[in-house]
């Protein structure tokens, strides 16, 4: 077994309030030692144990590595022109996946490989370590099988999404389409993911559906997770509280029956907020100070897809947080970490506490209060996944 010593933390964000001060358990003048792929131990630098090699963190912040629990990288080719249109005025609906879906459809495996690794590669450069991502981009039973292949190779959170939209090959049949998702597609694609989720909206697919769509998959072994209320008030999040979702994802327009439904189910289902959905399309902002003071359990999530929200930066999206949805850099901090692993229903990443994967950042700032602070800039100047340095 092999050693690794992280010394001279001026801040070291462990979220675990057994370890350190406050919610974030905070431990100043910290170090952390790192046994193989484990955190091993964390307390003050005075105290640290002997380890076989040491990284000087020169009095900089250390915090768990980001959880991305909502994202779509399986995707070939680009929507500049859809963005360019609604920052000249348009309005954003979700029919421009269609343009996507068609991009996709005529990308070879090698290119649809390739263009996944080099953006996890960008959020590993980020701080981010854990990646869940979905298909949804084939919407056909081949299509969509392989995109969770390719997927299911390189993360270990592989959602099946051939629920998007209704395919543009059943136009004219949507309960065909959901025939078809929850029936030969499912049974392909079911293998390669963990998770099953729909696109409960206007423009995709309503209550009925959706329930059919998410009991299929949880009958195949699949756990479910929603896109919720992100266009429009609707079923969304009343659907995943009453099927024990993981994550209810997008939450923007919530009556006070949905807030007071993920206060309720905290403990099972996360809401999951994307801001980079509304930067990049206008909307309205997620309430999170509503859902935080209401006892729900919050997530941040990047949401990186080509058409509503392409960005790879867990950083962006926490100065998003604090400067658009009311969180506190504390809250929207543990949201991109902890609250990520809590929407994977995972104890062994998002926190810095013993047993826990090595799954660390070094910020080139003293405290992680930075990453609001000065958005934009580049501050993740180390990364360790499992125990190795991964950048």
């Amino acid at each position: 077994m092999t050693t690794t010593a992280i010394t001279n933390i001026g801040s070291l964000v462990t979220n675990d309030p057994a370890q350190g001060e406050g919610p974030l358990g905070l431990i100043q003048d910290a170090a952390v030692v790192i046994e193989d792929d484990k955190i091993a131990w964390v307390g003050p630098a005075d105290k640290a144990p002997a380890a076989d090699t040491a990284f000087n963190a020169n009095g900089r912040a250390v915090i768990p590595s980001f959880v991305d629990s909502h994202s779509h990288l399986v995707f070939a080719g680009d929507r500049t022109a859809e963005f360019n249109a609604r920052m000249s005025g348009s309005s954003y609906a979700a029919g421009g996946i269609r343009t996507t879906v068609a991009a996709t459809r005529a990308a070879t495996d090698a290119e649809l490989e390739a263009n996944l690794l080099r953006h996890l590669d960008e959020a590993r450069r980020q701080g981010t370590t854990t990646f869940e991502t979905k298909s949804g981009y084939g919407l056909t039973v081949a299509d969509e099988a392989r995109a969770l292949r390719i997927a299911a190779a390189h993360t270990e959170e592989v959602t099946y999404l051939g629920a998007h939209i209704v395919s543009p090959d059943y136009a004219d049949d949507p309960a065909g389409y959901v025939a078809l998702v929850t029936g030969e597609m499912l049974e392909a694609c079911a293998p390669y993911a963990r998770w099953v989720d729909v696109f409960c909206e206007k423009g995709a697919f309503d209550g009925d559906q959706a329930r059919a769509i998410l009991t299929a998959g949880a009958s195949a072994g699949l756990i479910p997770r929603v896109h919720a209320n992100q266009l429009s008030y609707g079923p969304g999040v009343q659907l995943a509280v009453e099927l024990e979702a993981a994550s209810a994802d997008h939450c923007t327009h919530l009556t006070d029956a949905d807030v007071d439904a993920l206060a309720q189910a905290s403990a099972t289902t996360v809401a999951t907020l994307l801001p980079g959905a509304e930067f990049s399309t206008r909307a309205q902002w997620p309430d999170a100070r509503r859902l935080i003071d209401a006892g729900a359990t919050v997530a941040l999530s990047t949401d990186c897809n080509p058409g509503s929200s392409y960005t790879s930066s867990m950083p962006f999206c926490i100065a998003l947080a604090v400067r658009d949805m009311r969180m506190t850099p504390d809250e929207a901090l543990w949201s991109a970490t902890a609250g990520g692993a809590r929407a994977l229903r995972r104890t062994d990443i998002g926190t810095v506490t013993p047993g826990a994967r090595a799954d660390l950042a070094l910020l080139d700032a003293p405290s992680h209060v930075h990453l609001a602070y000065r958005p934009g800039v580049p501050l993740v100047s180390a990364v360790w996944q499992k125990g190795v340095r991964a950048y």
